[in-house]
This record gives structure tokens, sequence and C-alpha cells, in this order.
């Protein structure tokens, strides 16, 4: 009866070792694919950073990595404790894991709790890049990367259209009768600006946009 029982305690340890290196393997999968998307955004969108008012988007795609990292080493942890069924090891692998739930945790509160302040942060400089900077001197960082942006996310302006016809540039000379810039058309050629028509331009003005609603270049809602 004893042998049977001891059998029986051996394989049901079995079982839960094959259980805890099976939720280990996609726990590191999913620390790898963190880091992923946080390497992915500094790589791919970077042209973004000379619009920001805050290093809050390269802060935010460093703190993917730094976790995702995390997530990948406590997970090796795992792997090791799990084929050398260290207790000591396993141990830190599980306080790691309770680290890793309340830091998701708080960074999950503290995203809800200013979410909304960020996006109006970000719009509200948007405007003002729009404004001030686009198409000028020594600004074609700012005049490239605006462009990326409405052709990314196939919108113009920060809220609409309208945010252009107090722009610097759109007033100058060099817009040559732009009343939006070339980006924001839903098929860039030359010149295609001068026609501010919502079946040529992605944003409508505000009071067309109210029966028919168009995307915002907002960075909050962006994939």
């Amino acid at each position: 009866m004893a042998h049977y029982k001891a059998e029986q305690d051996d394989w049901l340890i079995v079982y839960l070792k094959y259980l805890l290196f099976v939720f280990n393997f996609f726990f590191w999968v999913g620390g790898a694919a963190v880091m992923a998307v946080g390497v992915w955004t500094l790589v791919e969108k970077s042209g973004y950073l000379s619009v920001l008012a805050s290093s809050t988007f390269a802060t935010s795609a460093y703190i993917l990595i730094f976790a995702g990292a995390l997530v990948m080493v406590t997970g090796f942890l795992g792997f090791g404790a799990i084929v050398r069924e260290d207790r000591g090891c396993l141990s830190t692998y599980f306080c790691l894991l309770l680290v890793i739930f309340l830091v998701e945790l708080v960074a999950g509160v503290l995203a809800h709790m200013y979410y909304q302040r960020l996006s109006d942060e970000l719009k509200q400089h948007l405007t003002q890049t729009l404004s001030e900077n686009y198409g000028q001197p020594g600004a074609a960082g700012i005049t490239t990367s605006v462009d990326r942006l409405q052709q990314d996310f196939k919108c113009c302006g920060s809220n609409s259209s309208a945010d252009w016809q107090h722009s610097a540039y759109i007033l100058s000379r060099e817009a040559e009768g732009r009343r939006v810039p070339d980006s924001c058309c839903k098929t860039v050629v030359e010149r295609c600006g001068q026609r501010a028509h919502p079946s040529n331009i992605y944003k409508v003005e505000p009071h067309v946009e109210a029966a028919r609603p168009e995307p915002r270049c907002s960075w909050a809602h962006a994939p």
C-alpha cells in the first residue's frame, strides 16, 4: 500500500513538473514578445520622437524592453529550477513572479489614471507643432515626422484639418496655395493639398466630421 502511494506521489510530482515547465515556456515567450515590441517601437517608430512633447514615447519603449528582459531572465531561472528541482531556485522564481505581477498591476493603474491627461498633452503639443514648426527652416525632421504620422494613421491635423488654417507653413509662400500639406491627401501627389475636400483628404472639417467621423491623429489611440 505504501509502495503504491509512493508511486502515485511520484506521478503527481512529474505531472506538476511538466505543467510548470509548459507554463514557464509560455511565460518566457510572452516576455520575448514584449521585448520585441519595445525594440520594434524604437526602430520603426523612432521618427515620431521629434513631434512628442516629452520622452514619454521612448521611455515607454525602454520600459517594454526592460520588462521583457526581466520576464525572460525569470523564465530562464524557472527552467533551471524545474530541471534541477532546486527548492531555493523555485522560491526565488515564484518571488520574482510575484514582483512582476505587482509591477504590472501598478503600471496598469497608473496608465489608467494618466491616460487622458497624457492624451490631451500630446494632442495639444502636436497642434502647436503643426502651427509653429511644420515646414520651417531647420525643422526638416519634424516636417518628415508629421508627414509620416498623417500617412500612417490616415489623418489630417491633430483634431481636424482646420488645425492647419493657422499654420505658419500654410500661410507662407512656400505652401503655394495649399490649404493642408500634401501628406493629408488620400493619394499623395504634388500640390494635392490645394484641394481640402473630404473626398481628397483624410480629415474633414468639424461640422462635417460630426456627421461622418474620421480617424484622429492621436498617439493615445495608435495601435
